[in-house]
């Protein structure tokens, strides 16, 4: 009961977020313009970007996948994507993404998948993840360094340090033993939270698990072909999430600008944003993205395009990744009577 209130207190919260960065946003245009834009939408790139997001959320679940698949656990491409919308939607409701990770063990371990190797999984995916953010922002930075203001170089160096620390943590927690076995702990707190049934003798278990944790751990940093593959579908999976933004301009009916500079572009806001401590960075990401792409949209055209790029890589798939939850825990609750 007190977790189903800490989501919808966390949702409640976010959605308030939402109206609130959309009154800000729309406040000055009015309602004939804002059709006027819109009804020329060219659609086809709207759905290209929508197919990017399906592609970006499906390599997660692939590594997730070929991480779980190499330490012995038995699963399928469908379940991994799953648990990669479930990640994506409680990432996005929660502060600083906090929710993403717990509830994707949560949902393994419902699946019978050990602990101990989908935490493991889920901190290579992660760090994977933080490597390339970083790496790709950085060099973007130097690329499109004209397109940023002194608050812009301000929070990006903000972000790139909120995301180096989270990087260092993520490697000190898969090449520590005793971070392992607080990480395996706070697994255990998880399952208390949502009052599991016959939780103690599910302790024992994982505390159990510690062992095949750092056994699996090991084999992970000694299997190279492994972390290569992983890191090579990660770049490709970001590259993709941040062509959206060239989708997005061309949906808009512009041309000028190419698409590798709107990806790199996209990259530098991605880092920007990402450490920003509010839920889905909303409010944050769109006010970023007015600024960094401020010279390449007709002023007139910015908040439109905010709105449209926000809508295809976050609050759709905000929505069909919580459908994908209810649905999921229906199933789960049929099956458990």
């Amino acid at each position: 009961m007190g977790s189903a209130k800490k989501i919808i207190r966390n949702f409640a919260v976010f959605v308030v977020l939402i109206f609130l960065t959309l009154w800000i946003i729309l406040k000055d245009q009015s309602i004939t313009e804002i059709i006027n834009v819109y009804s020329n939408v060219k659609m086809q790139y709207v759905y290209i970007g929508i197919l990017c997001m399906v592609v970006y959320l499906a390599l997660e679940g692939i590594n997730i996948r070929r991480t779980l698949k190499a330490l012995g656990e038995k699963t399928t491409i469908g379940k991994c994507i799953k648990y990669s919308f479930i990640g994506f939607f409680f990432s996005s409701i929660t502060p600083a993404a906090s929710g993403g990770q717990p509830m994707q063990i949560y949902y393994m371990h419902k699946d019978k998948i050990s602990v101990a190797n989908s935490t493991l999984a889920l901190l290579i995916n992660l760090t994977s993840m933080q490597i390339t953010t970083i790496s790709l922002a950085i060099f973007s930075l130097i690329i499109n360094y004209k397109f940023m203001n002194r608050v812009l170089i301000i929070f990006f160096i903000i972000g790139i340090t909120l995301n180096a620390s989270a990087l260092l943590l993520l490697l000190i927690s898969i090449l520590s033993k005793r971070l392992s076995r607080a990480l395996i702990k706070f697994a255990i707190k998880i399952m208390k939270f949502f009052r599991i049934k016959n939780r103690f003798s599910k302790e024992k278990k994982i505390l159990k698990e510690l062992k095949l944790y750092q056994e699996s751990a090991k084999y992970v940093k000694t299997n190279r072909k492994l972390i290569i593959k992983i890191f090579v579908t990660t770049i490709i999976q970001f590259s993709i999430y941040y062509s959206i933004a060239y989708w997005t301009y061309r949906a808009l009916g512009f041309n000028g600008s190419n698409i590798f500079e709107l990806t790199t572009m996209q990259s530098v806001l991605f880092a920007t944003v990402s450490g920003i401590p509010s839920p889905g960075a909303v409010g944050v990401s769109e006010g970023a993205f007015i600024e960094i792409f401020r010279n390449i949209y007709p002023i007139n055209m910015i908040k439109s395009a905010t709105l449209i790029h926000r809508g295809i890589n976050f609050y759709l798939f905000v929505l069909i990744s919580g459908i994908i939850v209810i649905v999921n825990d229906i199933k789960s609750r049929k099956i458990e009577d």
